[in-house]
């Protein structure tokens, strides 16, 4: 789905499904609550959020599996649900697996670190500990019991904070937003705050962050953009802070799978307007190979204020008890 333009204050369609927001906001809460974790041996690291929607908890994944790896000389292994995949219980292979096998995010976990897929948190992180891993990074899971998290990190998108702050449907939460907060205990921020969001996030261990686009060197100044992603307009202002000139923007649905027939139209539109095909790394993984040279991606990157204290803080933190 695409994301409700309604989530982001109060209005007559937030106010008619409020009912529904309140009773998904008791399940999860029940099920956080009834559920223990169960313990798989060696740390693990969750990055999740609190909203449904895109906030940038992929790139912040893999920008931890790096520095774990290169600065901690660490072995970690990514498990995730494969959000939209076929495949259960395998270890994602970018050379042999699709993304509509895997699903999308999956494909480019793997290109930084072993990648486990299973619905089942426990038996995917017990998967990735048979095969050699020395610590987990859960891609999402914050609102998932099943898995003892050493550490959880909750990414907030400084923009888009928390919306009208209701439950889903209503709005964008995935849990009531005064127990997310209260289970929080660090917080990734993604740029600058407000006052308010900043009055909210009192009392916990903030570390701060960019998602920067690594802006690329020649090819058209003109470009159509496209992107199946929870919040597209972020990637068509990285775009434009690169110094492209958008002349059109395609929107998708979430995880959208794109058909040979859109595909082939975009690169009639980019042909007839002389302009270059932008889209995001997520969306590439789900062009066919033999069209991707028709594409072009824009890679992104986050820069940490302080990335030896949030390294520290991750060592520190995830040393199973």
């Amino acid at each position: 789905m695409k994301t409700p333009g309604f989530w982001k204050d109060i209005n007559f369609f937030s106010n008619l499904f409020a009912p529904l927001g309140w009773i998904y906001g008791t399940v999860t809460a029940l099920r956080l609550l009834l559920t223990k974790g169960k313990k798989v041996g060696i740390p693990v690291i969750c990055i999740g959020n609190l909203t449904a929607g895109g906030v940038g908890k992929t790139p912040v994944a893999i920008s931890i599996a790096k520095l774990l790896k290169e600065e901690a000389k660490k072995n970690p292994f990514f498990v995730t649900r494969g959000y939209g995949g076929t495949l259960q219980d395998v270890l994602v292979n970018p050379q042999k697996h699709s993304a509509k096998e895997t699903g999308d995010e999956p494909l480019l976990l793997a290109q930084a670190a072993p990648t486990i897929v299973n619905k089942d948190r426990y038996l995917g992180a017990f998967r990735a500990s048979e095969n050699g891993a020395d610590c987990i990074i859960m891609d999402d899971g914050f609102q998932n019991p099943g898995l003892h998290k050493d550490v959880s990190f909750v990414v907030i998108d400084s923009i888009q904070a928390f919306g009208n702050k209701r439950c889903i449907p209503a709005g964008p939460l995935r849990e009531f937003l005064k127990i997310g907060l209260w289970r929080t205990k660090a917080v990734i921020l993604l740029g600058e705050p407000s006052s308010e969001l900043s009055a909210m996030l009192i009392g916990k261990t903030i570390f701060k962050g960019k998602i920067k686009p690594v802006c690329p060197q020649g090819g058209k100044k003109n470009v159509i953009a496209f992107a199946g992603i929870g919040h597209p307009q972020k990637f068509y202002n990285s775009l434009a802070d690169c110094g492209f000139n958008i002349v059109k923007t395609r929107d998708f649905a979430d995880h959208h799978y794109y058909t040979p027939k859109e595909l082939e139209n975009l690169i009639a539109e980019a042909e007839k307007m002389e302009a270059d095909l932008y889209t995001t790394s997520k969306d590439f993984v789900k062009i066919p190979e033999e069209m991707q040279p028709y594409f072009k991606v824009l890679e992104i990157a986050v820069e940490w204020e302080n990335p030896d204290a949030l390294k520290r803080f991750i060592l520190e933190q995830s040393n199973p008890k």
